[in-house]
């Protein structure tokens, strides 16, 4: 995947990650119980740490454009990837399941959550693929 796009998905993400913390706080906290509005901030702060990673993955492709580090590109991109499956997995279902209720939901946040793990150990690939800069 690009940067640019990843540093876009990245920008909106976390405008949304703000936009929804402050709906939580403010809107759902005299609608939703207390456990619902719980698992919603669950899925703003996940949203909002692995939006973070995306811009980290980005900013590394950044770094590692024309350089031969092809490697280390391809598993940044992947743990990117990993981690935007994860946010509208794992937080989209959260949001879902606080907002409407519908219990189905619930199956789909391990899978973000897996998501997310395997986002991690791409990450730590792509720096393990990554040379080392001699000063």
């Amino acid at each position: 995947m690009k940067s640019r796009g990843l540093l876009i998905f990245g920008a909106g993400s976390g405008v949304f990650s703000v936009i929804f913390g402050a709906f939580a706080s403010h809107g759902l906290k005299s609608v939703l119980s207390p456990y619902l509005l719980g698992v919603f901030e669950t899925g703003v702060h996940y949203q909002f740490i692995h939006t973070l990673s995306v811009l980290c993955c980005a900013i590394m492709l950044c770094l590692l454009k024309n350089s031969d580090e092809n490697k280390a590109s391809k598993y940044f991109s992947r743990a990117a990837i990993c981690f935007m499956i994860g946010i509208f997995c794992f937080s989209g279902s959260l949001y879902l399941l606080a907002l409407t209720g519908v219990k189905w939901f619930g199956p789909v946040t391990p899978f973000g959550g897996l998501c997310f793990i395997v986002g991690w150990i791409m990450m730590m690939v792509a720096a393990w693929n990554m040379k080392e800069v001699s000063s």
